[in-house]
């Protein structure tokens, strides 16, 4: 029933069908909250009430559906209150459980850990609050994590049994301690998002066993040192995001060594799984329902083992490219590939090798301590869209080679110490204007208001004309002050009577001086 212009509240009568196994009442504005009468039901195994507006708190009777429920959807509404209700069994047969995007609070329900079947678990962009329990670790089936957006605090627990993992997103809360490596053990981790806490300390290595991992973000933390070599060497990354950290030391010019090509496990969650107790195969993307019926030499109807579809989820990840911060989910996750090491402490030259990130989207290297010239490499960059290089101290000319990159949409070195004509106006670089270049003032040409033809000269005409205004003064001071001292020293060689009134007036001038007197 998703997607209609309901105007009424969820119908009473849906808890009493007691053959009812899935039921879908998503992106309906209903009026109220969750009838009761739902948790009358024996027989639903498949809720989903995402996006439906509704408001208050959950009662008691209504979770105790969580313990015949496979999946339950309940994310994008305004449901409120606490999720620790004492009395529910230990029924493992929930799987998926969402109530993002809510305004539930208070600590992680004890009952949670008992789901040990658990493959979903999205609680995000709430207000829950406390430590993450260890007892996390007792879902080992968990392939998905949620806990984005709320109030979280202390350590990350070290589970070293989450090997089925493949999503991990902790970020915006307020998490703090080191990097630990246990929690992060499992080979098949895809996505790691840990953003905007307080970790501290250096990047561990991962290098030895996540050779799946494709997108890695830690923006916003208090992590130092240098980047760690091993970063290099794991060839599924295509999104690294260490901005906003205290960084330091040179950018690693391994990181060409990153492939980026696309990847589709980065965009999807699929929670599918066999069931042998249905005929049908649900295909919730198309609406329909299709039965597989199979028949013998005898005629005999046989029941095949079917596949529930059940969740297909979307991966969704933000990410700061073109001068704001974005949200990236589905196929166009697939394609992306970017690196952002922005507000760090990182000094030394932009390594050429760069230039090899063939597949890279998005580059942002601003707000450094980067010297050096822009290497003309970059124009090997032909899928780069975004490219950030301010507030540096880069020197030199801009390439004009870069003016082959033809998909590149946003692109800016203000405030580093940049000097000559810019390149000239064609293709992309006919877009930019002025805020692209500005806090350069040895730049010249269009769109600058400089003209590169002042003064006579071409280049940097302002700068080469102070230079040689400022050479032929010192020469023109240096001669001068040579001709007056050699006249008089000829002076005073020839006539006695200047020589002894010049060396009374310098003793009287600076006191007794035996060594210059006995010289004289």
């Amino acid at each position: 029933m998703s997607k209609n212009a309901f105007e009424t509240n969820i119908p009473l009568c849906l808890g009493g069908m007691k053959r009812l196994e899935r039921l879908d009442l998503s992106h309906i504005n209903w009026f109220g909250g969750i009838p009761e009468e739902l948790a009358m039901s024996s027989s639903l195994t498949h809720l989903r009430l995402s996006n439906t507006s509704l408001v208050g708190k959950i009662s008691h009777t209504i979770f105790h559906l969580i313990n015949s429920l496979i999946e339950l959807f309940l994310d994008g509404n305004k449901l409120e209150g606490q999720l620790s209700f004492h009395s529910l069994n230990n029924s493992e047969s929930l799987e998926v459980l969402d109530v993002s995007d809510n305004d539930f609070s208070g600590e992680l329900p004890a009952w949670l850990w008992n789901k040990t079947y658990l493959r979903i678990l999205d609680l995000s962009r709430n207000h829950f609050e406390g430590p993450i329990p260890f007892e996390l670790c007792n879902l080992v089936y968990l392939g998905f994590l949620d806990l984005s957006t709320n109030h979280f605090s202390g350590i990350i627990p070290s589970c070293s049994s989450l090997q089925k993992m493949k999503h991990v997103h902790l970020a915006q809360n307020e998490l703090s301690g080191t990097l630990s490596d246990s929690l992060f053990n499992s080979s098949s981790l895809v996505t790691l998002d840990l953003s905007e806490n307080n970790l501290t300390g250096r990047i561990p290595d991962w290098n030895s066993r996540l050779l799946d991992l494709s997108v890695l973000l830690l923006k916003g933390n208090q992590l130092s040192g240098e980047i760690p070599l091993h970063l290099c060497r794991l060839q599924s990354l295509s999104i690294l995001d260490l901005s906003q950290n205290k960084l330091s030391g040179h950018v690693p010019s391994c990181l060409s060594n990153l492939t980026l090509k696309p990847r589709s496990e980065k965009s999807s969650v699929d929670a599918r799984y066999y069931r042998a107790d249905s005929f049908d195969y649900v295909l919730e993307d198309m609406g329909l329902t299709i039965y597989y019926l199979t028949k013998d030499y005898w005629g005999s109807v046989l029941q095949l083992l079917t596949f529930y579809p059940l969740t297909f989820e979307e991966e969704e990840i933000q990410i700061s490219t073109k001068g704001a911060t974005y949200t990236y989910k589905g196929n166009i996750l697939d394609l992306l590939s970017a690196i952002d090491l922005s507000c760090n402490q990182f000094t030394g030259i932009i390594p050429p090798a760069l230039g090899n990130l063939s597949e890279i989207r998005g580059l942002n290297l601003s707000q450094n301590n980067l010297t050096g010239r822009i290497p003309s490499t970059f124009s090997k960059l032909k899928q780069i869209e975004s490219l950030d290089l301010s507030y540096n101290n880069l020197i030199g000319r801009i390439p004009s080679e870069l003016t082959e990159l033809t998909a590149l949409e946003i692109f800016t070195v203000a405030h580093n110490n940049l000097s000559g004509p810019l390149p000239d106006r064609k293709a992309q670089f006919g877009t930019y204007d002025e805020s692209s270049y500005k806090g350069n003032s040895l730049l010249c040409g269009p769109p600058l208001n400089k003209s590169c033809n002042e003064g006579g000269s071409l280049g940097t005409p302002c700068a080469a004309s102070s230079e040689e205004e400022d050479g032929d003064f010192y020469m023109s001071f240096t001669v001068s002050y040579a001709i007056i001292f050699l006249t008089t020293v000829i002076v005073l060689y020839i006539n006695p009577h200047w020589k002894r009134a010049c060396y009374y007036f310098v003793v009287d001038s600076l006191g007794r001086l035996p060594c210059f007197r006995r010289n004289l």
